[in-house]
């Protein structure tokens, strides 16, 4: 995320490094996806075995999944709107280079 905000406050000339970023970019939140569906399954097995064993326990652990799922929700959420502007970016870039210099900047 770090990448992707200081290229939208310094957009580079080349596309390339775009290009590059934002397919890590999505490559990222595909991962955070399948950690928060994880993160879920976890949190529904514990829920499914509160009657069993240490209820404390099993409250403590529930916090905490909880945590992970809504941190996993909002670093989701902000790369998400991240990559929106940057490919945003990319594409007023890619316009630029596409367009014929007389319509260029309209």
């Amino acid at each position: 995320m770090e990448e992707i905000g200081v290229l939208l406050a310094n957009p580079p000339a080349d596309v390339t490094l775009i290009e590059r970023t934002l397919t890590d970019g999505y490559a990222t939140a595909l991962t955070l996806e399948a950690e928060r569906s994880r993160l879920e399954k976890q949190l529904h097995e514990v829920a499914a075995s509160l009657e069993q064993g240490d209820l404390r326990q099993k409250s403590r652990e529930l916090s905490e999944l909880t945590r992970r799922v809504e941190r996993s929700d909002d670093d989701l959420a902000m790369l998400r709107t991240l990559l929106v502007r940057l490919r945003g970016e990319y594409a007023a870039m890619r316009d630029d280079t596409v367009a014929p210099p007389a319509e260029r900047g309209r």
